[in-house]
């Protein structure tokens, strides 16, 4: 098989009935088949597809193990040279969507992962929060996009039309060759949901391969489907694991003085939560940052594997700090950085 695109589902029968057609029917090219994985869905969902895409192949999982534990595993069961790790509520427009990665790929050996680009399918004019055009981190480890810096979200008027290298490709619809995904290890099935994808990349980046958006392919995806912007649990993810992220990835000489920046940002965070009166966040700001003390001496030897593995600090790294170019600056699209 060409390539397999993996939907990784959980309660999310009306989403697949919803947007499960659209990629069936852009996907339909020689070696390219569509599965979906559950993780353990109590809705009935494989009971629907079974009834109404009997087409599709089905992977159910035994327990809900999580976005990263739950790829990992349902993987484990595809046999094909690339899988393209795509949302349930992601919506395909474009007929035959993949070739445009799969050529650039083909054309380009070094090329580990790609992306589309990823429009908002709430407001189609502009790119998706999580990955527009292509993601980068700051030096202190926060995530941005072509497309999308903090909370400012640019229309998209072919600005980044451009394929480009980046760090790390949404993990909405990342497409990435078998062999990398094997031999980078997968995802961190400890994560459990958020940042797995840029921790994964960037794992890739460090060993000499390229991750790049190819913006001639497009999705648009709904986003929010699983944990919605705001959620406590959500926010002690992206906090958490963006600490392990840095531990696991920076380079020596980086490591110290962003973690030391990142103890002043995060208590930032969370006093700017209690002056809103969000106590639910500001406690898993807390939370996350005790958590990640726990969890970091089990991560030592994983920090070890991957510095012996490094053979560069990639650039799309970038040394800038995103909110001193955001707030101060009053830099607020990609373009301007």
């Amino acid at each position: 098989m060409r390539l397999s695109i993996v939907i990784l589902n959980w309660n999310g029968k009306a989403l697949l009935r919803r947007y499960l057609p659209t990629v069936l029917q852009c996907s339909q090219d020689d070696g390219v088949e569509v599965i979906v994985a559950d993780n353990a869905s109590t809705d009935g969902s494989l009971d629907m597809l079974a009834a109404e895409f009997p087409q599709v192949r089905t992977i159910a999982l035994d327990r809900n193990y999580g976005f990263a534990e739950g790829y990992n595993r349902a993987l484990s069961y595809v046999d094909a040279e690339c899988f393209l790790l795509l949302n349930s509520d992601v919506e395909i427009r474009q007929a035959h969507w993949t070739r445009p990665m799969l050529d650039y790929m083909d054309a380009h050996p070094d090329v580990a992962a790609c992306q589309p680009k990823l429009l908002s399918l709430g407001n189609p004019t502009h790119f998706e929060y999580a990955g527009a055009c292509g993601g980068f981190i700051d030096r202190h480890g926060y995530p941005f996009c072509r497309g999308r810096i903090l909370g400012n979200v640019e229309a998209d008027g072919g600005q980044y039309d451009e394929p480009l290298d980046v760090l790390w490709a949404t993990g909405a619809a990342l497409l990435i060759r078998a062999k990398d995904w094997r031999e980078a290890g997968g995802l961190d099935g400890r994560f459990f949901a958020h940042m797995e994808e840029i921790d994964l990349c960037w794992r890739l980046r460090t060993r000499g391969r390229r991750v790049v958006c190819i913006p001639q392919s497009t999705a648009y995806h709904l986003g929010g489907a699983t944990l919605s912007q705001g959620n406590p649990h959500k926010t002690f993810l992206n906090h958490r694991n963006n600490l392990l992220m840095l531990y696991k990835n920076l380079p020596a000489e980086a490591l110290s003085p962003t973690l030391r920046a990142r103890c002043w940002l995060d208590a930032l965070t969370a006093l700017q939560y209690l002056l809103k009166g969000d106590m639910g966040n500001a406690r898993a700001v807390v939370s996350a940052r005790k958590a990640f003390k726990q969890m970091r001496p089990s991560y030592e030897p994983v920090r070890k594997e991957n510095l012996r593995l490094m053979v560069e600090d990639p650039p799309e790294r970038m040394r800038l700090s995103i909110l001193w170019e955001y707030y101060v600056c009053g830099r607020k699209t990609f373009d301007r950085l």
